[in-house]
């Protein structure tokens, strides 16, 4: 018989950011070589895994089908093309409501790429540099008008309003597009498109924000996530989702080490005493805070309700190699 007790114990005591490192791996590996031994997710899930990576995905980002259903006629969408649309999205539901946020935090292999970034910065002895509350702020919304976008642009080509050389404007300036596909060899992507002024402007785009990810993530931690539809999206439909991290107000001294682990340099992580669900909209769930807090239960992830990762003491000690409290 299992013994739970003991169980819970080993896995509050887990070294969670060594297993979301290694797990990082498995899920980046499964997505961009998967298809080479035949394996298939679908077209729904709700990650970057890149349409563009012909051969070697096992699965494909809900953008890419999103915008291509968008592009049809306006007349289509209102009649038989909506039954697809709203049964794509029900996929990507499904797949997001299992795990919430923590497909960007260990399973995005864009997100694990600047993880990766990060490790190499720290490598090199670079220090990060944080963001300021009014640049926080802006940045938050800054997903939300590419998700916009995203989803507009499609409608006007559909509605004759733009040519479909605007289609699939936002894969076309993904960095995803750019750096994915040449794990598997493909280095196809990596060029200005002139077939068209619109291709034009997308592949440079393109090209500017594959740049800027690069760079940015040496000065930032998770630097695109601050830009990502993706999350986003997840954030629109994350209430019912069965995986929450919630917080326990009454527990909290405020010692600030969950905003000092978190990538996203969410302060209300540490400053929020009275949220019980604690997970804004930029979180990746990538729970580095419920590691790094001492305090018995005040951080938690719970699948259905049933805490399944707390942050205790002990297990603060045993991941930071720290002396107990006095």
């Amino acid at each position: 018989m299992v013994d739970l007790a003991r169980l819970r114990k080993a896995v509050n005591h887990a070294d969670i950011v060594r297993f979301r490192f290694w797990f990082q791996i498995a899920a980046f590996a499964l997505l961009v070589y998967g298809g080479y031994f035949a394996i298939d997710l679908g077209s729904s899930l709700p990650i970057f895994s890149c349409g563009y990576n012909q051969g070697g995905r096992s699965g494909v980002c809900y953008l890419l089908p999103l915008q291509h259903q968008l592009t049809r006629p306006w007349a289509m969408l209102l009649s038989w093309a909506a039954t697809s649309i709203a049964t794509s999205f029900a996929f990507f539901v499904l797949w997001f409501l299992v795990l919430n946020k923590a497909w960007c935090g260990f399973i995005c292999p864009l997100g694990t790429l600047q993880d990766w970034i990060t490790l190499l910065r720290q490598k090199l002895g670079i220090r990060a540099s944080g963001y300021r509350d009014q640049q926080f702020k802006t940045l938050s919304w800054v997903k939300y008008v590419l998700l916009a976008l995203t989803v507009l642009i499609p409608l006007a080509i559909g509605g004759g309003l733009l040519s479909h050389d605007w289609g699939a404007p936002f894969c076309q300036v993904c960095p995803g597009r750019m750096i994915l596909p040449l794990f598997a060899g493909d280095t196809t992507q990596w060029q200005l498109d002139f077939s068209s002024p619109a291709a034009m402007i997308l592949t440079t785009l393109g090209l500017g924000f594959t740049a800027l990810l690069l760079v940015g993530g040496f000065v930032k931690k998770r630097f695109f996530c601050f830009f990502c539809p993706m999350l986003a999206l997840q954030h629109l439909v994350s209430k019912p989702a069965l995986l929450k991290l919630r917080k326990d107000g009454d527990k909290c001294t405020r010692c600030g080490d969950c905003y000092t682990a978190c990538d996203m340099e969410i302060r209300s992580i540490a400053d929020d005493v009275t949220t019980v669900d604690i997970m804004s909209d930029d979180c990746t769930l990538c729970l580095k805070c419920v590691a790094a807090c001492p305090e018995e239960n005040a951080l938690h992830l719970d699948f259905v309700g049933i805490p399944i990762y707390q942050s205790t003491e002990e297990g603060f000690v045993c991941r930071m190699r720290k002396p107990l409290k006095k």
